[in-house]
Order: structure tokens, then sequence, then C-alpha cells
């Protein structure tokens, strides 16, 4: 798979997947939050945002299952080295993803966006060596989305 940039992702047309026939049709009223299920950071990352997320504003699928690899593949999203956030049809990953997911939330929520004064790349260079190192620092487990509790894995698409 290809890595692109969230620059590159500006490109793409809102809801650009729904003439992709290789992704399944999905309820894309709500953001979508596409992380790697195995992942204990990731997964700690989904049950934090679904614990805050009081509106349901945001559904949420793993990489790994059918819908969020399609979605993958169509943005050319390499999930080994970044998560993937829909919102209103556009994809976002990286920082700038963070940063969907609080406009998202809305409230005061909002508020960590001041960040996005912090220059892209220098954001950038954090997250890829947070991602590069996420199983060994935070560790990686075979049973899917094992850091998330029942109620949170049934939200799950």
């Amino acid at each position: 798979m290809l890595n692109h940039t969230q620059a590159a992702l500006n490109a793409f047309q809102p809801y650009s997947y729904r003439g992709d026939p290789a992704v399944p049709e999905f309820d894309d009223s709500r953001s979508l939050f596409i992380f790697d299920h195995h992942c204990v950071l990731c997964s700690g990352g989904v049950g934090f945002i679904m614990k805050r997320d009081k509106r349901g504003a945001i559904a949420f699928t793993s990489a790994q299952k059918t819908l969020g690899a399609a979605l993958c593949r169509h943005y050319g999203i390499d999930w080994d080295e970044s998560f993937l956030f829909l919102h209103k049809g556009r994809p976002y990953i990286k920082f700038d993803g963070y940063f969907a997911v609080a406009r998202a939330m809305g409230g005061l929520w909002r508020i960590p966006t001041v960040f996005r004064i912090v220059p892209r790349a220098l954001l950038d260079r954090v997250y890829d060596l947070v991602a590069r190192n996420r199983y060994k620092w935070f560790g990686q487990t075979q049973e899917a989305c094992a850091v998330l509790t029942p109620d949170q894995r049934a939200r799950l698409m």
C-alpha cells in the first residue's frame, strides 16, 4: 500500500469511496474512525474516544475488517503507519486526523486544535516515531480490540 500525506489525501473528492465498487456500502452519516485492532495504543485511543463521544458522532471499525481494509486501499493508506478518519466524506490521517476527531466531537474537545500552529512536518515526525514503535512501547494483542469493554466492542461496525 502507498503511504499518502494529508496533502495528497486532500485531492480526493468528498465521499469518493461511494463510487468505488470495492468499498462496501455503509452508513456514512457519522464520521468513521478506522484503526489497527491489534494495537493496544490504538484500541485504547478508540476506547478513550468512545467514552467521551457522548453524542455518538463517531463510528468505528478496524483496518483488519472488510470495510476498514477497503477504505484504506481506496485512499492508499498503509494502516500499519496511520489510522484513517473519515469526516464529512473526507479522509484524514496522523495529527490532521486527531484534529478532525476533536472537531467531530465538538465542545471543549476542539481546544486541542490550537496545536495546528505547530508545523505539520514536525507533528507528522512525532506521529511516525510513535507509530513505528507502538507495539514495542505499548504492546500488541492477538485478540481483536482486547482493551475495549464488551459494550465498546458492540459499537464497532
